[in-house]
């Protein structure tokens, strides 16, 4: 039985790929600083920039791989604390390594973001675009991405990054317009945004998200150190907002024009290297996954 420790196992994308393994039959051992759950499903609690914690867990365990999810989730979180963005993302990050290379795990699969484009120009964006992220956020993710590079070069570290988009699904948290957009006609509210309808957000499934990293964990080999992985549509978020009203037709959604004034602009992001090397196909449309989204908010809300 494989054994893999997973941080950020009580978040969005970290909870979908401990649900994967532990399905198949492998043992996880989860951290996250926000500890939840019994049993087998348990997470402890530990904080990633507690170097003594995560040698602790790892110690003994006869690691086969690290998938690391833990980090500050967005550029919509933290962004007025960037010195804990930094603490978290990039420090975390590399006291995460340091626990692989001790350890000496056959692979470190790292969880990373679009954000470290930036804007781009026009699509299909490639994994060798010039990167310029535009927040403190993506700028972390980017250090995080080149400090596992790094360990993979100098010590041999089998290390591989995936960029994951906009992330959505059951267990979202914090800020997001698409859960927004479900949870208000749920609730009889409508939803009203000063900006949005021409502007393009690419989704993805967390359920599509952890397919990607356990596809990138079981893979014999990475022919490259990163990988785009998107859910496979470009749409703007008018036409997201028309996908909520054929799920839910009380759905009351009014956008305006106009960027996102927290977001990149990005264009349609290249897949095909995650396809060819990972196997990684998107499985989740967004209307099933918003109809599966608004099942999980009804039962939630009893």
């Amino acid at each position: 039985m494989r054994v893999h420790l997973v941080t950020g196992a009580g978040g969005l994308v970290g909870r979908a790929v401990t649900a994967r393994l532990r399905a198949r039959g492998d043992r996880v051992v989860g951290i996250d600083r926000n500890a939840s759950g019994d049993g087998q499903e348990r997470v402890i609690d530990c904080d990633l920039r507690d170097t003594h914690r995560l040698h602790q867990f790892a110690a003994g365990q006869g690691l086969d791989t690290i998938i690391h999810c833990g980090a500050h989730s967005g550029p919509m979180v933290a962004r007025d604390n960037p010195y804990d963005l930094v603490a978290v993302n990039v420090v975390g990050t590399a006291n995460v390594l340091e626990v692989a290379r001790i350890h000496r795990v056959r692979r470190f699969v790292n969880c990373s973001s679009v954000s470290v484009y930036g804007s781009t120009k026009a699509g299909p964006v490639p994994e060798d675009t010039a990167l310029h992220p535009g927040t403190v956020y993506g700028a972390t993710k980017l250090a995080a991405e080149h400090l596992a590079t790094a360990y993979a070069r100098e010590h041999g570290l089998d290390a591989v990054s995936l960029r994951l988009s906009w992330v959505y699904g059951p267990n979202r948290t914090t800020s997001c317009l698409l859960r927004r957009m479900v949870a208000d006609a749920l609730e009889g509210r409508p939803t009203r945004v000063e900006w949005g309808a021409d502007f393009y957000r690419q989704y993805i499934h967390a359920d599509d998200a952890a397919a990607a990293l356990v596809a990138a964990v079981d893979a014999p080999s990475v022919a490259r150190r990163v990988y785009n992985v998107t859910g496979g549509s470009y749409q703007t978020l008018a036409e997201t907002a028309e996908c909520v009203r054929r799920v839910l037709p009380q759905a009351e959604i009014s956008l305006a024009p106009g960027r996102d004034p927290g977001d990149d602009v990005q264009h349609r992001f290249d897949i095909s290297a995650a396809e060819q090397d990972l196997g990684y196909v998107p499985a989740v449309a967004l209307e099933d996954g918003i109809r599966s989204f608004a099942e999980a908010l009804k039962m939630q809300s009893r």
